[in-house]
């Protein structure tokens, strides 16, 4: 009896953790998919600016 209990309990404890690091990676994934829309965005502005800059030399 004893030992089914430290079976649930690790079994519980494993799940628990599990859960939280999938939200982790959940949160981890969203957070990488805006920054890379903010760098993708960047490089297109800072893109324009380039060739804008150099129309202007012209």
């Amino acid at each position: 009896m004893r030992a089914l209990l430290w079976v649930v309990g690790v079994v519980a404890g494993v799940l628990i953790l599990l859960g939280l690091l999938l939200e982790a990676v959940r949160w981890l994934i969203i957070i990488g998919l805006i920054a890379l829309v903010v760098v993708i965005v960047w490089g297109m502005v800072k893109g324009r600016q380039a060739m804008h800059n150099q129309n202007r030399r012209r």
